[in-house]
């Protein structure tokens, strides 16, 4: 099983630094923050995209997943999101989407990440589901050209958090255009199984994350191992669908820690026979 880590976690670093370190500790791969100070498209000169394929091809790291979810340069985590009710916010989430597909391409990365639409609160429009349809639509003519997937990644508390409202979702969307981060600790949260959708999910799944979880499934990232998750259980359950891409270590909530948590990530996988 190919394991990377997420550059996420590496924030008080520049991301030739995180790359460097992720290849150190034995991960073949990096999900790459299109966001400060790491990747944010409009700061990625020629140069700079030169300099990541330099380092990529020096480390022997392949780019697993680039994660346009966050977007600090312009608001924070979640905001502007795709469901805001003024127009012009709408308009910040869908152009950086739009850049980071230009981004994916020029790092020959298959896909990228976005938000399930937004937290779901009194700024956001009438019909969220509607118009989170509409925004990836508009993307979706750029993805196709550049042959770079989008995958949603549902998420607790924001508008799609559970496989149901994901696979409703995907109905109204291109499946050979869109598809789903599979991220196993969020579906834990939301009280689902997540070695058993594997089987349900796993056609239109093209990445997954992976962290613990607390019994309580609060959403907060752990380290594997940590929690509640029978993460073995859960890994077997993606090798049996016969998935040859990438599980990325995600855990940005151990940002004052980074090397430490990839290593201790690493090492835990190797002692459950995965690494």
């Amino acid at each position: 099983m190919n394991f990377a880590f997420s550059s996420n976690a590496f924030r008080r670093y520049n991301l030739i630094d995180a790359m460097q370190a992720i290849a150190h500790t034995g991960y073949r791969g990096v999900e790459i923050m299109a966001d400060i100070p790491h990747a944010y498209p409009p700061d990625m000169t020629y140069s700079e995209i030169r300099r990541i394929r330099n380092v990529l091809r020096k480390c022997h790291l392949e780019v697993s997943n680039i994660n346009a979810f966050e977007l600090w340069a312009q608001g924070d985590t979640y905001h502007p999101s795709w469901i805001e009710k003024d127009p012009a916010l709408r308009k910040m989430r869908l152009d950086h989407t739009l850049r980071v597909i230009d981004l994916a391409q020029e790092l020959e990365c298959p896909n990228i990440s976005v938000e399930p639409g937004g937290p779901v609160d009194s700024e956001v429009v009438d019909d969220p589901h509607a118009v989170f349809i509409e925004g990836l639509w508009k993307i979706s003519d750029r993805a196709r050209k550049a042959g770079v997937r989008v995958l949603i990644e549902p998420e607790p508390g924001l508008l799609i958090e559970n496989s149901c409202q994901f696979l409703d979702l995907l109905q109204h969307l291109d499946p050979d255009v869109y598809g789903l981060n599979f991220d196993i600790g969020h579906f834990f949260c939301v009280g689902e199984n997540p070695a058993h959708l594997t089987g349900t999910l796993h056609h239109m799944t093209h990445h997954y994350h992976l962290e613990d979880i607390a019994a309580s499934r609060v959403h907060e990232h752990l380290l594997p191992g940590y929690g509640a998750i029978n993460i073995r259980e859960v890994l077997n359950a993606i090798d049996r669908t016969g998935y040859s891409g990438f599980v990325t270590v995600e855990l940005y909530t151990y940002e004052d820690r980074p090397v430490e948590a990839a290593r201790l990530a690493f090492k835990y996988l190797e002692s459950i026979g995965c690494g």
